[in-house]
């Protein structure tokens, strides 16, 4: 089986050449295109988001002998949620790629956190069916790249300390309201403005509520640091 343009190109990017071609087809197809003869890439993307777990907590423990499990746990979970997939997913291009029904292509799959983040699973696993997990586990580790490095920083999900910030004063949680969206409607980007109840606000806007709300939660956290 020979690769599209678009697939060879893709290949590059990441780095790895398959012998089982069928298997990135199989990475960069939606459910929105399975048919009877045509596998989607959720199987793989159950597989890849194990691969991925385990290459994060080895490279964790290696980087901090001394770290506890409560240390770490927030450590791993910034490295794997959907966000930072999709991150690394849009770094690579994978959106370009994907095999999309008509439906999901006309709301804008190919810019979906949630789609670019499985997607980005299941070409890990595709890699890993190809080639092993060692080449599994350096794909990853260069996908990720300064992610790791940076970890520590962005271990903190935003929305949670912000919450357990008001929690400490006595405040009540914060909220989150939309105040605009803009754009097309296969490509809308959401403004959220996070509020306390003593009024401090701060607003942010991405391409999806979940990245906005954490985005001004972030924004918030930081005005309030440098309120102090």
């Amino acid at each position: 089986m020979k690769l599209g343009a678009d697939l060879a190109a893709f290949e590059v990017r990441i780095g790895h050449k398959f012998t089982q071609p069928e298997l990135l087809i199989e990475a960069v197809t939606h459910a929105s295109m399975s048919s009877a003869t045509r596998s989607d890439n959720q199987r793989l993307e159950f597989l890849g988001d194990r691969v991925l777990g385990l290459v994060m907590a080895e490279a964790l423990l290696a980087a901090d002998v001394d770290a506890p499990e409560g240390t770490l746990a927030p450590r791993f979970n910034a490295l794997v949620r959907k966000e930072t997939c999709a991150d690394v997913a849009r770094d690579i291009g994978l959106g370009d790629v994907l095999r999309l029904g008509r439906s999901e292509m006309m709301s804008g799959g190919r810019r979906k956190l949630a789609l670019l983040g499985d997607a980005v699973e299941a070409v890990i696993a595709a890699v890993y069916l190809d080639a092993g997990f060692d080449v599994a586990r350096a794909l990853i580790i260069r996908l990720w790249g300064t992610r790791i490095g940076r970890v520590e920083e962005d271990a903190r999900d935003a929305k949670t300390a912000l919450q357990e910030w008001a929690q400490a004063r006595g405040l009540a949680p914060p909220t989150y309201i939309e105040t605009a969206r803009t754009g097309p409607d296969h490509a809308p980007e959401f403004t959220i403005e996070a509020k306390l109840d003593t009024g401090e606000v701060a607003r942010a806007t991405a391409r999806s509520k979940r990245e906005a709300q954490q985005a001004a939660a972030k924004a918030l956290l930081t005005q309030l640091e440098q309120d102090t």
